[in-house]
């Protein structure tokens, strides 16, 4: 396990009669690319904003950089970086100018870091260009080069790619992705669309009303989506046995249910069927399976609406 950069326990957040999130416990390590998905409502922003300091939970515990004290995690809230719903910029400035205008803000002495930034996020060229004049993408990437101010250790992006265009998408995932890969920063980024967030996170967090649903992977996730045999029957041992014996594969997993996963001969099913019923064992079910990342999602979440 890498270095715990966040950690919740049993986060709550009520709203007068309304309870926006539900004892989340997530944990995010160093370096990592996490994908947080739910619907709209699903309380992504609520968590995101409570990360940051702009709002506080009603029970619960949250810890940063390992620390959990009140005054500790304010200051260890320097070592974050935030987008949160839109960026925050002068349609009539520069994109150095806005930048310059942040730093500014935030007390940052170091003016080389205009330029680093701009450079990252590739607006170095734009010149006297005013930001309301930028295109949707562009004013996305001025917003989390202000993001990244701080040269913060943990960025937090609130659905950065929605409303763009594929080029901007495009745009943001690599930029998102160079971030990680060459200063090692930790990535909280939400969205509603998972095939997008598949090809840029290397974690994902579903949340479904105010509840997190499940955590896991990018490889965990691609086993999920895998198309697969699956075979239920009365004898899973000897079933395991005949599948490495008699088919020579190990590319297979026994499920909690005891029902067998196998990821080989897809296209030879009427073989697999053959052998195992000429082994002695019959099964109660066999079938081909394979969930769409959609699918999956909404299999997750029960296939409901948030409010």
């Amino acid at each position: 396990m890498g270095e715990c950069i966040l950690k919740t326990k049993n986060i709550t957040k009520n709203f007068r009669n309304f309870t926006a999130l539900k004892n989340v416990s997530i944990t995010l390590e160093a370096g990592k690319i996490y994908g947080l998905i739910g619907q709209n409502g699903a309380g992504k922003t609520t968590l995101m904003r409570l990360i940051a300091g702009l709002s506080f939970p009603t029970d619960g515990v949250l810890e940063l950089f390992g620390h959990a004290g009140e005054k500790e995690i304010q200051e260890e809230r320097k070592r974050i970086g935030c987008l949160i719903e839109y960026p925050s910029l002068n349609g009539n400035m520069t994109a150095k100018e806005n930048l310059k205008l942040h730093r500014i803000m935030h007390g940052i002495p170091n003016e080389e870091i205009e330029g680093e930034l701009l450079l990252l996020v590739g607006l170095k060229d734009t010149g006297k260009k005013k930001v309301k004049n930028f295109s949707l993408g562009m004013r996305q990437r001025l917003g989390i080069a202000t993001a990244m101010l701080g040269n913060p250790e943990l960025v937090i992006l609130d659905e950065p790619v929605n409303g763009l265009d594929p080029v901007g998408v495009v745009e943001i995932r690599n930029l998102i992705k160079k971030m990680c890969e060459e200063r090692h920063i930790t990535v909280l980024i939400s969205s509603h669309n998972l095939p997008e967030l598949y090809q840029t996170a290397t974690d994902y967090i579903i949340i479904n009303n105010g509840e997190i649903k499940v955590t896991l992977t990018h490889a965990e996730l691609e086993e999920c989506c895998a198309k697969h045999i699956r075979i239920e029957c009365s004898k899973p041992e000897q079933l395991v046995e005949v599948l490495e014996t008699k088919l020579k594969t190990t590319n297979f997993k026994v499920m909690p249910d005891k029902s067998v996963k196998l990821y080989d001969y897809l296209k030879e099913e009427e073989l697999v069927a053959k052998t195992i019923f000429e082994n002695g064992i019959i099964p109660t079910q066999f079938s081909t399976d394979g969930d769409t990342l959609e699918n999956y999602f909404l299999s997750v979440i029960g296939g409901g609406k948030d409010a």
